[in-house]
């Protein structure tokens, strides 16, 4: 550590003992939240001043122990290996289990890193009639203690007081001390790594020794690892001769010294006098369980729709209203004006329109996991999902990708498993979202409900909803069983005792989350909207306007005498002014680099029944899904301020032939085709701002490949769809 270097103070400490709400308590919204490098294992880093010095505290994954069979425990073995990087480890009790919590203290104790025990929970151990002889326990150990209730920050100062006192006099917990054999080989693992040129520590000595499935040994090269591999295989067969049991030694070893230890510190008689059953026997009963869970889940899922409206509706009406003083003011600079408003503008506006939902969907999940619902949750959702290798965590993420996949995919950070994170991120983009519920609607609306009523045309969209997840699951279970070949795990879950929830760890919560979308995922979403933008407006030759008014007058010589075209298309406002403009826009957009790849890959979409101007409109809803609408109505000539329930763009589509070749004459959105449409806007990605969020929580590599993937099977299902309902005469 440097003088300019801030003191650095790990939280470690077993699952649900309340360290993320301490962590929160002593660096209030001084936080930041990363990746640790090679994982999707989030970290949390925060400041604050001790005694007029700077203290980064680093959340770390809660864990049970230091096996490194799982990416949240080598996280946490790998930072406390490297030299000087934590000054202080702070340790969180659960004083309601106390007993468990020092088994990983006993492991930790081996990197000789100075630390200060939190005996965290204090009023849960009250209230459970759980007597703990804190004087005896400080006799009886080197380090100091502090208790704390970090949801009501009591005893927040004391902790800082202990932990000014700790980084001036630090203390270690005692090493263990190991039977002579057992010591015996972990001094043969250390002499052979010194003879391997390895710098093996204590910590992983130990490690090689109990732990056979550890992921540690994979950080070494293909032949140390083999030798590691020889050695460790040697060790555990001659301790297996003595009668060690692998699979207990380590425990059996460390718990006989914890049972000493707390001898007479723990007065109870180990049944704890818990208010949680009579809520657990409703919550978590076979038939109210889930009937309560889907009633919270209906309320949460609406709640994204209805309740965000007002906030999503005027963050649309403030930028329409300043793409509209822009469009004024950048009059005579036509490049910067439309740069402005259809580029910048509209990304900024693509970034801020998704806030509300990602609020209320944290809030929610804030309140939920405070309150210890959550956890029951999952509990209750396990046994659907565990089929295709995730967990009843998942659902909630999954559920919320119906109202929209941004808020959905960052909720993934409350799941615990990297591959269930990762495999529900890959699917959420499959579920429903909003977006497209306007594509279905012009579609059902224009098409179907005037043929089949509109009882066909409910059904036809509640249908289109379940097309994602149809494929979505199958896909979770090639994806875990074949390709990442996950191996299945037993869903382990502990119930956190019920709480109201803390309204400073919810407000933290969704500060940090509005925080880090805004910088991280907002600024990928801006560069992607104007990249979209210059291929839709670029190029743009000014002779193909003066061409189109050109035949524009043409055409409409014989309707209105020569005056009155011109007085009409002077004034800016007049419906002939108003169609020549649509038409110049219509005929740039076609010439643009994205129209011309349109025309370019309509022979590929042919087979889906998608002519020219649909490619075009679907490649130009690449940005963002419910863009195909405004698409439609510019290469339509009706405008791109047009809903999905214009009479006109209804109209406009339902008599659109095609012009020549073997369906010359023909209608283009025939029923097939129109299916086609709604099944390739059920299963592609089209969402920047998605794409963005994807590489944001995992990497690009996943995202690109998704994009792709997604890509390939809409225009796989548009395909089949096409062409099996050609095949049905009542379809055509």
């Amino acid at each position: 550590m440097t003088n300019n270097s801030p003191i650095r103070i790990a939280l470690i400490g077993n699952p649900n003992t309340g360290k993320s709400t301490l962590f929160n308590r002593l660096t209030g919204l001084r936080q930041h939240i990363t990746n640790y490098p090679g994982t999707t294992v989030l970290a949390h880093t925060g400041f604050s001043h001790i005694e007029d010095k700077q203290v980064q505290f680093i959340d770390l994954p809660g864990i049970y122990s230091l096996s490194a069979s799982s990416p949240d425990e080598k996280v946490v073995f790998d930072l406390l290996l490297c030299d000087n990087k934590i000054d202080l480890i702070l340790f969180i009790l659960d004083s309601t289990n106390l007993r468990r919590s020092f088994f990983l203290i006993y492991q930790l104790a081996e990197f000789e890193i100075p630390c200060l025990l939190v005996l965290n929970q204090w009023d849960q151990a009250i209230r459970n009639c759980i007597k703990i002889n804190l004087q005896l326990l400080k006799s009886r150990l080197p380090v100091p203690i502090v208790t704390t209730i970090a949801r009501n920050g009591i005893g927040l100062e004391e902790l800082r007081s202990a932990i000014a006192t700790s980084l001036k006099s630090p203390s270690r917990f005692p090493l263990p001390q190991w039977p002579t054999i057992i010591e015996e080989c972990r001094q043969t693992l250390l002499n052979a790594g010194a003879n391997l040129s390895l710098n093996l520590k204590p910590p992983e000595a130990t490690r090689i020794i109990f732990d056979s499935d550890s992921i540690y040994l994979k950080n070494f090269s293909p032949s140390l690892h083999s030798q590691l591999s020889q050695l460790q295989s040697q060790i555990q067969n001659r301790l297996r001769q003595n009668g060690f049991n692998l699979s207990i030694a380590e425990a059996t070893i460390h718990y006989r010294k914890i049972d000493k230890l707390l001898e007479n510190v723990i007065q109870s008689d180990g049944t704890i006098a818990r208010s949680d059953s009579p809520l657990d026997s409703i919550l978590l009963h076979k038939f109210w369980g889930p009937v309560i869970f889907f009633a919270i889940m209906f309320l949460v899922f609406q709640s994204l729709y209805a309740w965000s409206a007002p906030f999503t509706d005027a963050i649309e009406s403030l930028i329409a209203l300043a793409k509209d003083n822009v469009f004024l003011w950048l009059e005579k600079f036509p490049i910067l004006q439309s740069l402005t408003t259809d580029g910048i503008l509209t990304g900024v506006g693509s970034v801020l329109v998704f806030l509300p939902q990602i609020l209320l969907l944290f809030l929610f999940i804030s309140l939920l996991e405070e309150s210890g619902y959550l956890a029951r949750a999952a509990f209750i959702m396990d046994k659907a999902l565990a089929w295709c290798g995730l967990n009843g965590k998942c659902f909630v993420p999954l559920l919320s990708g119906y109202a929209c996949s941004i808020p959905a995919i960052l909720s993934t950070r409350t799941l615990d498993s990297p591959s269930a994170r990762l495999t529900t991120t890959l699917l959420i983009p499959f579920m429903s979202c909003s977006a497209r519920l306007p594509v279905y609607t012009l579609f059902i609306s224009a098409f179907i409900e005037p043929k089949y009523g509109p009882n066909i045309a409910a059904l036809s969209l509640f249908f289109m909803h379940f097309v994602g997840p149809l494929v979505a699951f199958p896909f979770a279970w090639f994806l875990n069983r074949k390709l990442l070949r996950t191996p299945h795990q037993t869903f382990v879950l502990e119930f956190p005792h019920y709480q109201l929830p803390s309204l400073r760890n919810v407000t933290t919560r969704l500060w940090e989350s509005a925080r880090d979308f805004l910088q991280r995922a907002g600024s990928i979403i801006l560069a992607i909207s104007i990249i979209l933008w210059a291929l839709l407006y670029f190029p743009r030759p000014p002779e193909l306007a003066s061409k189109i008014r050109s035949e524009f007058l043409k055409t409409h010589a014989n309707s209105y005498p020569s005056e009155q075209i011109h007085a009409q298309l002077s004034d800016p406002n007049s419906p002939l002014s108003e169609k020549l403009q649509h038409t110049i826009t219509s005929a740039y957009l076609e010439q643009s680099y994205l129209g011309r790849l349109g025309k370019f890959l309509q022979p590929i979409f042919s087979y889906a029944g998608f002519d020219w101007k649909i490619t075009i409109a679907i490649l130009g809803s690449f940005p963002a899904r419910e863009v195909l609408i405004s698409t439609l109505g510019i290469i339509y000539n009706l405008g791109g301020d047009i809903s999905e329930e214009s009479a006109d763009l209804h109209s406009a589509l339902s008599s659109a032939t095609w012009p020549s070749g073997p369906k010359a004459g023909y209608p283009i959105f025939s029923l097939p085709t129109v299916w086609a449409i709604m099944v390739f806007f059920a299963l592609c990605l089209q969402c920047g701002a998605t794409i963005a969020v994807v590489a944001q929580e995992i990497n690009w590599r996943w995202a690109i490949g998704l994009f792709l993937f997604m890509s390939f099977l809409a225009w796989l299902g548009a395909t089949l769809t096409y062409q099996i309902l050609s095949k049905i005469p009542h379809f055509l």
